[in-house]
């Protein structure tokens, strides 16, 4: 299984990086990678800057899941959850498969509201990444990392099952709301989500240092 999935990132990341040659005489010099809140480009660069994007954060994610587990400090490997780990990485890269497909149709030429749909696979993501959340175990690289759940592994594991709930639910949300063109409230339900999250690690942590159970 492993190997099919190293085969099917080479592959993906292969096919990205042919399609990139393919488009790119036909992609104008400057092209937007930033969108404001109003899904308006706001921040252009150079088109060689798709490679970087596109097949180059695709290698770098391939990369990151075989090097993490052997960065991780002892009492916070992945190990304990390496299949989910493994699950969470290829969503990511998979993401940005999705969002370099996005961009090469837009940028040359195709009809398409690029902002509109990179925001869409984001809070897809986020739905995906949502019903994850809750078999996640300490560690330095994925999830509600702030100083209250690294401290403690009960404040973790109950941040991460509150998490997987309001981060599925939002994500969802924010799915139908960036469909509709309501974009300023989709991002405002990704940011008081991720806030949700972190306020609910630190009354958790407190409540616990109150009672002596920490």
């Amino acid at each position: 299984m492993i190997r099919k999935v190293l085969l099917f990132q080479v592959l993906l990341i292969a096919a990205a990086l042919a399609a990139t040659v393919v488009v790119y005489p036909h992609i104008p010099a400057q092209i937007p990678f930033h969108w404001n809140f109003h899904m308006e480009p706001d921040l252009y660069g150079p088109r060689w800057a798709l490679y970087l994007f596109g097949p180059g954060f695709m290698t770098a994610t391939m990369l990151l899941t075989w090097l993490l587990p052997w960065l991780s400090p002892q009492r916070f490997q992945v190990s304990s959850f390496r299949s989910t780990f493994r699950l969470v990485m290829l969503m990511m890269f998979s993401m940005m498969a999705y969002m370099d497909a996005v961009m090469l149709w837009a940028d040359s030429g195709r009809p398409m509201h690029a902002g509109r749909a990179i925001l869409g696979g984001v809070f897809l993501f986020m739905a995906l990444f949502g019903n994850v959340m809750g078999k996640l175990r300490r560690n330095f690289f994925i999830g509600v990392r702030t100083p209250w759940t690294l401290a403690s592994e009960r404040v973790w594991n109950a941040t991460h099952r509150f998490a997987a709930r309001i981060w599925m639910a939002a994500g969802l949300l924010g799915l139908v709301l960036s469909l509709a063109g309501l974009y300023v409230l989709a991002l405002f339900a990704l940011l008081a989500t991720a806030l949700a999250s972190v306020v609910y690690s630190l009354v958790l942590y407190k409540q616990l240092e109150r009672r002596g159970e920490l």
